[in-house]
């Protein structure tokens, strides 16, 4: 067999070159909290808000990924560890090719946080906790799913049914049951802004 239709990994272009390339760093901004707290609302807003400025992303819902990706998994403890497990390997991808990769996510545990900060890199995971109360998501609850999990519907729901335990050590905590979503943009702006501007 031709030698050169063997892998050539020390060919490969680097991480530092893609960035040079969409003259940006690549990063992972991970949000997580209670569902209805406004990470995917936030995520979405974030990407619009740094490709006015130019910038390359790629955001990781929990919604879309699980029709693709992971529509495979259910919600039982063992599931949610390989569904982040497997968000964390893409996500990696991602932030390696260069790209800005904003990923909104329960992960209702620090182990389960803790592995995806694991896989890509904790100096590459950006974690935002949204601190919204409970009652706040119930309120915001189009779908009904927090009353279905109330009322036995859903088994395994995160906050009704199945706990989740709030980050101890995060890079950025917000409160959208206390600030607007433009205020929230604001803040995480300004926190991430020289991490994935090129120097």
């Amino acid at each position: 067999m031709p030698e050169n239709l063997y892998p050539q990994f020390d060919n490969t272009i680097s991480r530092e070159e893609k960035e040079k390339l969409l003259n940006q760093k690549g990063i992972v901004i991970w949000f997580t909290g209670l569902s209805g707290s406004g990470k995917s609302t936030l995520a979405f807003g974030l990407a619009g808000k740094l490709q006015e400025k130019g910038y390359l992303t790629q955001v990781l819902d929990g919604d879309i990924i699980r029709k693709g990706i992971n529509n495979n998994l259910g919600f039982s403890m063992e599931d949610r560890n390989e569904n982040i497990r497997r968000i964390a390997e893409v996500a990696k991808m991602f932030m390696n090719c260069g790209i800005i990769t904003i990923c909104a996510f329960i992960s209702p545990t620090i182990a389960i946080r803790d592995m995806a900060k694991s896989i890509i890199g904790k100096e590459n995971f950006f974690e935002i906790y949204l601190s919204t109360s409970l009652e706040v998501c119930e309120k915001r609850d189009k779908k009904g799913i927090y009353k279905k999990a109330r009322a036995g519907e859903i088994k395994e729901f995160t906050g009704i049914t199945s706990p989740y335990k709030a980050p101890e050590k995060h890079e950025l905590e917000l409160n959208t049951g206390e600030i607007s979503i433009r205020e929230a943009l604001d803040c995480i702006n300004n926190h991430i802004s020289s991490l994935i501007y090129l120097t």
